[in-house]
C-alpha cells in the first residue's frame, strides 16, 4: 500500500484521524422494546384491538392481556362467541372474534368483571 493513501472511514470506528470527544465515542444504547418497559405488568389492563392486516380485509377484534389459565380462556372465548353470533379462535393467549365488535366485546367483558380499555383506532 502506497503511504499516500490512509484510511478514513470504517463501518466499526467510524470517521478516523480526528479526535472526539469521550461523549460521541460511546455507542448509542439500544432501545428497549415498550414490551420491556412496563414495570408492572399487573397493573396493565385488559386491551381490546381491531385487526386487518394478513387477513384478506377482513375485520378482527384481538382480546389482549387476560391473566386467564387455557381452559378460562377457552370458556370465556365460547361464551362470547355465543353472544355474539360469531367465530373466533385463541390463539397466544389471545382472544380473537371474527368481525368488528369491540363496543359490544368491552360491555361483555364488564358483566364478566374483566376492566378493558379499546386499543388504537
Amino acid at each position: 500500500m502506497n503511504n499516500d493513501r490512509r484510511l478514513v472511514y470504517s463501518s466499526e470506528d467510524g470517521q478516523i484521524g480526528k479526535a472526539m470527544p469521550n461523549t460521541q465515542k460511546k455507542r448509542k444504547k439500544t432501545n428497549k422494546s415498550s414490551a420491556q418497559a412496563i414495570k408492572n405488568p399487573a397493573k396493565q389492563g385488559v386491551r381490546i384491538r381491531r385487526e386487518s392486516k394478513g387477513r384478506g380485509g377482513k375485520n378482527v377484534c384481538v382480546i389482549e392481556g387476560l391473566s386467564l389459565n387455557p381452559l378460562e380462556l377457552k370458556t370465556l372465548h365460547k361464551k362470547l362467541k355465543a353472544q355474539l353470533g360469531t367465530g373466533g379462535a385463541v390463539k397466544d393467549a389471545c382472544i380473537e372474534i371474527q368481525g368488528d365488535h369491540r363496543q359490544k366485546l368491552l360491555m361483555l367483558l364488564e358483566n364478566e368483571g374483566v376492566k378493558a380499555k379499546l386499543s388504537g383506532g
